[in-house]
C-alpha cells in the first residue's frame, strides 16, 4: 500500500528588497543623509565664527578670532556626537569639554601677552576681572587672558545651546537665535571703534538662508518625500501647492523686510553706542592724584630709594633719560590734580606720530620698584610697549598706572621713544587756543593782584610765546633759592609768599614743587597753555633716590607738542632781590587825600508855572501818585533787602553744610575773613592763616572793648577785669594746630592747614567743629556792631560778589 505523497503547497513570493535607486534609500541613501546632517552644523559653526570676526577687529592680534573659531567647532561637534544619547548627558560633556578649551585658551593667551604667573593665577584674575577689562581696555585690545575669556565662553555656550534647538529639537530657525544674538552683542561690544562689518553680515545671512534652504535628513518610513505614497497626479498637485505657498512666503518676508527696513534703519543713530562710556575706568589713589605734595617728603629724605633703573646700552648716550612718573593738567586754585582717564592696555600700547623736525631715540629700560608707593608707574615718555607688569595707559598724557598698586621688587621693561623738539621752530611757533586747550589754560578764580602784575609784566616785556616762558624760566631761577626743607604748598597764598614773602621770614626759597607750580601760574597768566610733571632725574644707571624726585613745568606750542622748562635757580648763583625787577605799582591815594573839585554855587532858577495835572478828573490826584510811588519804592526796596538776606543764608549755608570735609573747613575759613571785612579789618592774601587768626582774635578784642553808644552822658568805665588780656604775637613760621591754645580762631586756623597741606584727612567731626567756630566768631563780632551796623551786616551784599 502506497502512501500519498504529501502535498506541497508553494508559498506565495516574496517581494524582493532591492535598494532603490533613488536618493532616499540603498546605497545612495548614506550620502544623502550626511549632505542633509553637514549644513546646518556647519552653518552654525560659521555664524559663531563670524561674531568672533566681528569682535576681533579691534583687537590687536588675530588670536581671539582663531580662540572664538575653535570654541564654536568644539561646541558643534560635542553636541553633533552626542546626539544619540540622552539630552542630560549633552550639557556636562559639553561643559566638560568648554572647561578644557578655556584652560587652553588662557593658557594661550598668557603666553602671547607674556604675563607672570602660573595658569591658575592667570585664570583666577581672569575670572574675576574679565568683563570690566574688556570694557575699559584700549583699542586695539591685546588678546590677554581677562580679554580673551569673556568671548570664548560665550561663543562656547552659543553653539551648545544653538546645536540642542536646531539638531535635536530640529528647530533649525529657532536655533539661529543664539548666533544672532551673539554677532549683535559683538556688534554693540565695538561699537564705533571700527568700520561698519558689511562683509561678515553679508556672509552671516547667507549662510543661515543655506542652513535653512536645505531640508535636515531625518530616518522615516517614507523617506524624506512626504507625498511619496500618492498617485501622480495627486502628487504633482500637492508638490505645486507647495511651490506656490513657499513662494507667496518668501514674496511676503521680502515685501516686509523692504517696507520696514529704511524705518528701522531711519531710527539707528549715525555713530553706534560704545558701552565703554558706561565702565568706569581703572582709578589711581588719593595719593597718586596729586603727587606733587611728595617732594618735600623726598626732598627731607634724599637717601630713599625708590626705584632701580637698568638703561639698555647704546639708549644713555645723550645722557641719563628723564623719567616721568605723573601729568598734572587741572588746577583749582588750591592744588594740581592729574585728572587722567586711564585704560586698560597690553604689551603694544598706541604710537603717536612725533612732532615735525623732532629728533627721536629708542629707549629701553628695566626698572625695578623698591619703596615707590601708589599705582603711577615711572617710564621715559612716552612708552610705547610694556612687559611684566599689566598697566592703564593714558594716551593724553602719557602716563602709566599698575591698576593693582606698586609692590617692593616689581620688575618690568619698558621700551620708549624720547622726542627731542627742534629749537629752530620752538623759537617762532605760537601757542593754540580754543575749546581744545581750555583745560591747560584755565586760570582759577583768586589768583593774587601781585602774581598777576607780574605775569603782565613779564608778557609785556616779551611778545613771542617761546620769549614769554623763557623769561618767567629766567626771573623764577635768577631770584629764588632751592631748599630742600621748605614746606609743601602750592596753593595762591603759597605761591604768592614764595614769590613776594621776605626773605627773612621764609619767603623766596622752596622746592621744585614751587618753582614749577608758579611757572605753570605764571605762564597761564601770560597766555601760554601749561602743565606740571612730576618724575626722576637720575644721575646715572643704578638706583634712583628720593633726591632724584623733581618736578618741571612744560608749555604747548603749535607743531611742536609740550616742550620742558627749567626754572631752577643754576649752580652757585646767588639770587637776585626780587625788589630789583619788580616794584609793584603805587597804590591809589585813599579819598582824603584826593583835592576836591571846587564848584561855584549857582542860583536856583525859579520854578516854572505849569498846568494844573493834580486836580483833574481825568486821573487821581498829586498825594495819590506821591503814595504809590514811595509805597512801591518801600515795597522794592524790602524786597530787595529779603533776597539779599536770603541769599547771604544759603551761602553760608552752602560753605558750612555742602561738600567734602576739606570744602567745609574751607568755607568757614572763608566765613570768619568775610565777616573780618565786613567789620573794616579786611586780610590780605599774602598772610599766613596764623596771621590772620591774630588779626581776628584783636579785631574782635577791640570791638569788644568799645563799648556801644548810650544816651548816658558819662558812661562808667569798664572795670579792668572786663579787658581782655593781650595775647602774645605768634611767629610767622608757627603754624597753629586743633587742640594748641590761643582760641577758637587758632583751632580754625589749624584746620586749615590741615587741610592745605594733608588734603584729604579731615573728618567730618573736624568739618563740623570748623563750623560752630566760624559760626561763633561771626557772631560775636556781629554782636559788638552797633544795631544799625547789625542790620547791614545781614544784607550786605559783600559776600556774594567777593572773590572766594
Amino acid at each position: 500500500m502506497g502512501r500519498d505523497p504529501p502535498v506541497v503547497t508553494a508559498a506565495p513570493p516574496r517581494p524582493a528588497v532591492d535598494a532603490p535607486a533613488g536618493p532616499d534609500g540603498g546605497p545612495g541613501g548614506v550620502p544623502s543623509r550626511v549632505l542633509r546632517a553637514v549644513p546646518v552644523p556647519l552653518a552654525l559653526i560659521v555664524m559663531i565664527a563670524l561674531a568672533g570676526v566681528v569682535l576681533g577687529r579691534v583687537y590687536a592680534d588675530p588670536l581671539l578670532t582663531r580662540l572664538t573659531a575653535g570654541a564654536a567647532v568644539g561646541s558643534v561637534l560635542v553636541s553633533v556626537a552626542a546626539r544619540r544619547l540622552p539630552s542630560w548627558l549633552v550639557a556636562p560633556l559639553s561643559v566638560a569639554a568648554l572647561a578644557g578649551w578655556t584652560l587652553l585658551s588662557l593658557r594661550l593667551a598668557a603666553s602671547h601677552a607674556a604675563l607672570p604667573g602660573g595658569l591658575g593665577e592667570v585664570a583666577a584674575d581672569a575670572a574675576r576681572n574679565a568683563i570690566p577689562r574688556l570694557l575699559t581696555a584700549m583699542i586695539p585690545v591685546e588678546p590677554a587672558p581677562d580679554t580673551v575669556l569673556v568671548p570664548v565662553v560665550a561663543a562656547w555656550l552659543t553653539g551648545l545651546a544653538a546645536a540642542e534647538v536646531a539638531l535635536r529639537a530640529g528647530r533649525v530657525l529657532l536655533g539661529y537665535l543664539p548666533p544672532v544674538l551673539l554677532y549683535a552683542g559683538a556688534l554693540y561690544v565695538v561699537g564705533p571703534n571700527a568700520g561698519p562689518a558689511v562683509g561678515p553680515t553679508v556672509v552671516f545671512a547667507a549662510v543661515a538662508a543655506v542652513g535653512l534652504a536645505v531640508p535636515a535628513g531625518r530616518a522615516g518610513p517614507a523617506g524624506a518625500d512626504p507625498v511619496a505614497g500618492l498617485a501622480p497626479a495627486v502628487r504633482a498637485a500637492v508638490r505645486l501647492r507647495l511651490l506656490a505657498a513657499s513662494a507667496a512666503g518668501v514674496a511676503v518676508v521680502v515685501a516686509v523686510a523692504a517696507l520696514l527696513a529704511p524705518v528701522v534703519a531711519g531710527q539707528v543713530d549715525a555713530r553706534p553706542v560704545d558701552p565703554r562710556r558706561y565702565v568706569e575706568p581703572p582709578q589711581v589713589e588719593s595719593l597718586d592724584e596729586n603727587p606733587l605734595i611728595r617732594i618735600s617728603g623726598w626732598a627731607l629724605n634724599p637717601d630713599q630709594k625708590l626705584l632701580d633703573v637698568r638703561t639698555e646700552a647704546g639708549a644713555a648716550d645723550a645722557g641719563p633719560p628723564r623719567i616721568r612718573l605723573a601729568v598734572l593738567s587741572d588746577y583749582d586754585g588750591v592744588t594740581w590734580r592729574v585728572g587722567a582717564t586711564y585704560r586698560n592696555a597690553g604689551r603694544i600700547l598706541p604710537a603717536g606720530e612725533p612732532a615735525p623736525g623732532a629728533t627721536t631715540d629708542p629707549v629701553r629700560q628695566e626698572i625695578t620698584v623698591a619703596d615707590l608707593t601708589g599705582k603711577l608707574l615711572p617710564a621715559v615718555p612716552t612708552p610705547g610697549e610694556v612687559t611684566g607688569a599689566r598697566v592703564a595707559y593714558d594716551p593724553a598724557t602719557g602716563t602709566l598706572i599698575r591698576p593693582e598698586g606698586l609692590a617692593p621688587g616689581l620688575r618690568y621693561t619698558v621700551a620708549s621713544v624720547r622726542e627731542r623738539p627742534d629749537m629752530n621752530l620752538i623759537s617762532t611757533a605760537n601757542v593754540p587756543a580754543g575749546d581744545a586747550v581750555a583745560r591747560v589754560l584755565r586760570v582759577a578764580d583768586g589768583a593774587p593782584e601781585q602774581l598777576r602784575r607780574l605775569a603782565t609784566q613779564l608778557a609785556e616785556e616779551n611778545g613771542a610765546p617761546y620769549a614769554r616762558a623763557t623769561a618767567i624760566a629766567d626771573f623764577l631761577a635768577e631770584h629764588y633759592r632751592v631748599t630742600a626743607d621748605a614746606p609743601s604748598g602750592h596753593a595762591y597764598p603759597n605761591l604768592a609768599f614764595f614769590l613776594f614773602g621776605p626773605r627773612n621770614g621764609g619767603g623766596q626759597r622752596g622746592t621744585s614743587e614751587q618753582f614749577a607750580a608758579s611757572f605753570a601760574v605764571l605762564g597761564r597768566l601770560a597766555g601760554l597753555p601749561t602743565r606740571v610733571v612730576v618724575g626722576f632725574e637720575p644721575k646715572a644707571d643704578g638706583p634712583v633716590r628720593a633726591a632724584d624726585a623733581y618736578a618741571w613745568p612744560e608749555v604747548l606750542f603749535e607743531g611742536v607738542g609740550w616742550v620742558p622748562f627749567d626754572p631752577m635757580p643754576r649752580p652757585d648763583e646767588q639770587p637776585r632781590p626780587v625788589e630789583e625787577d619788580f616794584r609793584p605799582k603805587p597804590e591809589d591815594p585813599p579819598p582824603s587825600e584826593v583835592p576836591a573839585p571846587t564848584v561855584e554855587p549857582t542860583a536856583t532858577p525859579p520854578a516854572a508855572a505849569g498846568p494844573d495835572v493834580g486836580g483833574g478828573p481825568g486821573g487821581p490826584g498829586t498825594p495819590v501818585l506821591v503814595g504809590g510811588g514811595v509805597g512801591g519804592l518801600v515795597l522794592l526796596a524790602g524786597g530787595l533787602l529779603l533776597v539779599l538776606a536770603a541769599l547771604r543764608r544759603n551761602l553760608t549755608r552752602a560753605r558750612l553744610a555742602q561738600g567734602d570735609p576739606g570744602r567745609r573747613i574751607a568755607g568757614a575759613w572763608r566765613e570768619l575773613t568775610d565777616a573780618l571785612r565786613l567789620a573794616g579789618h579786611p586780610v590780605g592774601a599774602d598772610l599766613s592763616a596764623a596771621e590772620v587768626a591774630e588779626r581776628a582774635r584783636r579785631a574782635l578784642a577791640e570791638a569788644q572793648a568799645t563799648p556801644p553808644p548810650t544816651p548816658a552822658p558819662a558812661p562808667a568805665p569798664a572795670p579792668p577785669a572786663q579787658v581782655p588780656a593781650p595775647r602774645p604775637v605768634r611767629s610767622p613760621g608757627a603754624e597753629p594746630v586743633a587742640g594748641r591754645p590761643g582760641g577758637p580762631v587758632d583751632e580754625l586756623a589749624g584746620l586749615l592747614n590741615q587741610v592745605a597741606f594733608a588734603p584729604g584727612t579731615a573728618t567730618p567731626a573736624q568739618a563740623e567743629r570748623a563750623a560752630a567756630l566760624a559760626t561763633g566768631y561771626v557772631a560775636a563780632l556781629r554782636a559788638a556792631r552797633p544795631g544799625w551796623r547789625r542790620l547791614l551786616w545781614t544784607v550786605h551784599p559783600g559776600p556774594l560778589r567777593w572773590r572766594r
